[in-house]
């Protein structure tokens, strides 16, 4: 038996806006859209870069025209993604972690932004290593795998939302200077613990 299934369960791409300087500048919006899902390796293509943890975001990865009549000052679209087949009762499966070259866009471009920016991408990495930790966990049941396996993902999803959302609170979309440094070293802090999952496939 050998079922595959690409898409079900493996669209999702946020986007996360962000980032008034300190100063009197207005936060930037959150939304949530579509993106396409698609298996490849871990190398950068005209629309997407994979997470990886050598590569940083540049403002030349932002190509989308800044948005007009909103109050954002950039934006930045993340998708975790999964694909998986069962063959012979064995699953497997192949998990993304990519940002939107074409999605994402920058009005004010400066360093502080753009480090609240990659601070995004980097909790949808360690999201995504974290759905790698229980996939790897998880006992297949050939009854009920689909709706196990999609159960998973959603939960995963929805704590990663929960998780962007609280990041974008609590720094104030980086307006609180303070909370927003102390974010990032709890950021990397979670990319050194959830490590041993770093190398899912």
């Amino acid at each position: 038996m050998n079922l595959f299934h690409p898409i079900a369960l493996a669209l999702l791409a946020l986007s996360f806006s962000g980032k008034p300087a300190p100063a009197p500048v207005a936060p930037v919006k959150t939304d949530t859209s579509a993106n396409q899902f698609f298996l490849s390796p871990k190398t950068e293509d005209q629309e997407f870069i994979p997470w990886t943890p050598q590569s940083r975001l540049s403002w030349e990865d932002f190509q989308c025209s800044p948005k007009r009549g909103t109050d954002a000052v950039a934006s930045t679209s993340t998708s975790l993604g999964i694909a998986y087949q069962v063959t012979d009762g064995q699953l497997t499966y192949h998990i993304t972690c990519n940002f939107s070259k074409a999605k994402s866009w920058g009005l004010m471009k400066t360093d502080y932004i753009l480090a609240h920016e990659q601070g995004h991408f980097d909790i949808t990495e360690i999201f995504a290593r974290k759905l790698h930790e229980s996939l790897q966990n998880y006992t297949f049941n050939k009854k009920s795998f689909r709706r196990d396996i999609n159960d998973i993902y959603q939960a995963i999803v929805q704590q990663k939302e929960e998780y962007q959302k609280m990041y974008d609170e609590e720094s104030d979309h980086s307006r609180n200077r303070n909370l927003q440094y102390e974010w990032l070293e709890r950021i990397q802090t979670l990319l050194r613990e959830t490590e041993a999952y770093a190398e899912y496939p």
